[in-house]
């Protein structure tokens, strides 16, 4: 398959900026990378922490953007899958050195020489990739759209984080209800979960976008649901939020924080933990993560809801997404 030389990008140049569209060279594929022709690419949460200087060490310049879905065109010497023409989706985590003691304990996610995805190697923002095949899932043709970009984090990294919960748990309460969170309470209520979502306080479009995607109450973060949860999992990144999820779990419940940052926690008295409650963050996530969340979505039926932009609209996208005017997720195209 034939590519140009060069391609029109999204950079970021220095935190605290926007970033600039402008023409860069098509990367070129090493042994064990493949080079993607880009359909589609989501904005994430962690996208803004990045640009913003809260994850505060970027490769710069940068090309964000972790949530990709394109078809590959050329492949490196040593790949042996996948193959040009195949469409492939393109994840946060982007390598380990499967040396290190974490990656030989199976816990990949937390390797101490990772990269990762639009942060610490380039990423989505652009026309054209390169990404270590090891790293990339290969996706069927249904996947061909660019509602699939948002699967890639929001879907993984939730997906993640609701496994860290105890099968037997009924009551899952969702704090901050955005692009994970709403593809998320699609496979809870599949399983005969009741999801209970918290929105900041007065967002009522936020409530009613969740009780269209399935959850079975819906309140400001402020409100107390009807029923004590089992668990709950934080997607916003108020830190606040984690004494008030201790609050309305029961004893043994688990909160799980599924955000890359998050503010200050502030201190708590300890019966809110009493009771063998616990609180876990969620870091990245592995290759197994990625397999093992597409083999659910052959029985499970999930349908994003993306607002479309064009590349070159990429910081009016990220201004909407960061104030709420996008219901769903952010998702730029490239054609």
């Amino acid at each position: 398959m034939t590519y140009p030389d060069h391609m029109h990008a999204m950079v970021l140049k220095k935190t605290g900026g926007p970033l600039v569209y402008q023409q860069v060279p098509v990367p070129r594929p090493d042994d064990h990378q493949v080079l993607i022709k880009i359909l589609a690419c989501g904005i994430c949460r962690t996208d803004l922490h990045i640009l913003d200087g809260e994850l505060d060490r970027p490769k710069l310049p940068l090309i964000p953007g972790h949530e990709i879905v394109g078809t590959v065109v050329k492949t490196g010497d040593a790949v042996k899958g996948p193959k040009p023409g195949q469409l492939i989706g393109v994840p946060w985590l982007g390598y380990t050195c499967g040396q290190c003691r974490f990656c030989k304990q199976g816990m990949e996610n937390l390797c101490d020489n990772a990269l990762f995805t639009g942060y610490t190697i380039d990423g989505g923002y652009a026309e054209y990739t390169v990404s270590d095949a090891r790293f990339c899932f290969v996706l069927d043709e249904r996947y061909h759209q660019p509602g699939s970009a948002p699967l890639l984090c929001a879907g993984l990294i939730g997906f993640r984080s609701y496994r860290m919960i105890m099968p037997t748990a009924k009551n899952i309460g969702m704090y901050g209800f955005g692009t994970a969170a709403h593809i998320l309470v699609q496979i809870a209520a599949a399983q005969g979960k009741k999801v209970f979502a918290l929105t900041r306080d007065g967002d009522i479009r936020a409530q009613e976008f969740a009780k269209k995607m399935g959850a079975f109450w819906t309140g400001g973060s402020s409100d107390s649901p009807p029923e004590m949860l089992d668990a709950a999992i934080i997607f916003a990144s108020a830190g606040e939020l984690v004494p008030k999820a201790l609050k309305d779990v029961g004893k043994g419940g688990q909160v799980i924080c599924g955000g890359i940052h998050m503010s200050d926690i502030p201190a708590f008295s300890y019966d809110l933990l009493w009771g063998e409650r616990s609180v876990r963050s969620v870091a990245n996530l592995t290759r197994q993560d990625g397999l093992d969340f597409f083999s659910v979505l052959k029985d499970v039926s999930v349908h994003t809801q993306i607002q479309l932009f064009k590349l070159s609209a990429a910081n009016e996208a990220i201004a909407g997404f960061r104030n709420g005017e996008v219901t769903g997720a952010a998702v730029l195209v490239m054609d």
